[in-house]
């Protein structure tokens, strides 16, 4: 275990003390300062970014720390970053050489950084681009991407984030000629926001996704702000009315579609459920009984409860009988059980052998995976249930575009012409914003009293 150097301890515990920590907890953080830099000497990350601070947190969940130990060492790591951007000057803490270079700040001033201590001083980006020159191009961002990655891990964000987010820095990363990231300023995220308008020509979303992505990168990774951003050139937003089914044509699909994938689009349908929530769904969920299915970790990680079908419970009774089947003959077979979220795999090793934790409807082949040489079961994949769809709707001849969450903007639909509450819709789809769920009551017609007519039927 790395020995912190007494002259930096005793620095350390006089700035705890001007925050006023209370000499109990200051001895923790002291404990933490310790572990966190043997941790960076360790795995080579700089001691003075949080760079070096989020993996030390990741490294946290991987142990098995509880919430309580990895907030006070997060607290305790921060105090330290604090501690050093107020003793910039002081840099004989570090283990690492001396680097002194130069770095673009706000305005035209340069502020010297010494061992990367300065990305912690939240500096925003410079309003004009430094000038490029062939030594600045060609800058290998896999630290960037790797501090990306940790971030959202930190933060328990989804696989899809992670992977929208790295497609779009990857994205600005080549507009810029891989520029080094210490030079990228305000303009070129300026310019390269407006060349996904101008150019490339992609929607509203679009380009609110890739300005998010860099927000979060600059932000998380980069340890900087972007301040103000004028002058961007904005994809224009249009009105979005969702593609409603009938009833009619919902019923020509369940004729029409593959047999193994019946029961999940009558469940997209049934339930309102996100495909990635419907395939997810594990045994457990299920609580027939009651009547009731709850989806856990849906979008946002939220929790929702939703009411089961009536005219499902046969057809989910013998798809549990079918999986109970399959798990026999794959336990007899000495498969290593199911995937399972993020650490609980390694709380509980046992659970992904129990029939409870099973996917309620499982992949047909199984998976190896590739680090540890284990054999397990996945669900059924996304892409499998989009083709079943697409090969139905066209056998249906139907003339709208459907797609799986079409099933979902349906069901909130059909709640809606049936006069269900708004709130009530918005629990059951598991909507933060009434405002999101408003957009329902333009895809049909309520049948009220006060229905508007057309002068011309007066």
């Amino acid at each position: 275990m790395l020995v912190v150097p007494a002259e930096t301890r005793v620095r350390y515990a006089e700035f705890l003390t001007q925050k006023g920590v209370a000499q109990i907890y200051g001895e923790k953080c002291q404990k933490w300062l310790r572990y966190y830099l043997d941790f960076c000497e360790k795995y080579r990350y700089e001691t003075a970014t949080s760079r070096g601070l989020d993996a030390f947190l990741v490294k946290l969940t991987v142990k098995k720390q509880n919430d309580a130990a990895r907030k006070e060492a997060q607290r305790a790591v921060q105090l330290y970053l604090d501690y050093l951007i107020t003793n910039r000057s002081d840099n004989r803490h570090s283990k690492r050489p001396e680097k002194r270079d130069s770095v673009s700040a706000v305005g035209k001033k340069t502020i010297d950084r010494i061992g990367g201590g300065d990305r912690n001083a939240n500096v925003k980006i410079a309003p004009t681009p430094p000038s490029i020159t062939g030594k600045d191009q060609g800058s290998s961002w896999k630290a960037e991407f790797a501090g990306l990655e940790n971030a959202i891990r930190m933060r328990h964000y989804s696989d899809n984030t992670l992977k929208s987010y790295r497609k779009y820095i990857r994205d600005f990363q080549t507009y810029t000629k891989s520029l080094h990231p210490d030079q990228l300023s305000a303009e070129h995220v300026k310019a390269y926001l407006t060349h996904l308008a101008v150019n490339k020509k992609v929607s509203a979303s679009t380009q609110n996704l890739a300005f998010n992505s860099l927000l979060f990168f600059f932000r998380h990774v980069l340890n900087r702000e972007f301040g103000t951003i004028d002058g961007v050139v904005r994809a224009k937003k249009r009105p979005y009315i969702p593609v409603v089914l009938s009833r009619a044509e919902i019923d020509k699909i369940f004729k029409m579609i593959d047999e193994r994938y019946l029961l999940i689009v009558k469940l997209l349908y049934g339930c309102g459920l996100r495909l990635f929530e419907c395939l997810s769904l594990r045994v457990h969920c299920l609580n027939l009984e009651e009547g009731i299915l709850t989806v856990h970790d849906g979008k946002g990680k939220k929790d929702r409860s939703v009411p089961l079908p009536n005219s499902l419970q046969e057809d989910l009774r013998r798809q549990l009988d079918m999986v109970h089947d399959q798990h026999k003959k794959d336990i007899a077979k000495g498969y290593d059980g199911v995937f399972l979220f993020d650490a609980y795999e390694w709380k509980a090793k046992n659970s992904a052998r129990q029939f409870i934790w099973q996917w309620l409807f499982p992949a047909h082949k199984l998976t190896t995976v590739k680090e540890t040489g284990e054999v397990k079961r996945f669900h059924v994949h996304e892409t499998h249930v989009q083709r079943a769809i697409r090969r139905a709707v066209d056998t249906a001849c139907l003339t709208k575009r459907v797609t799986s969450h079409t099933f979902r903007h349906s069901f909130a639909s059909h709640l809606l012409q049936a006069n269900y509450d708004i709130r009530t819709i918005q629990e059951l789809l598991g909507h933060s914003d009434v405002r999101t769920t408003m957009i329902y009551t333009h895809t049909v017609k309520r049948k009220t009293k006060k229905e508007a007519k057309s002068p011309l039927d007066f």
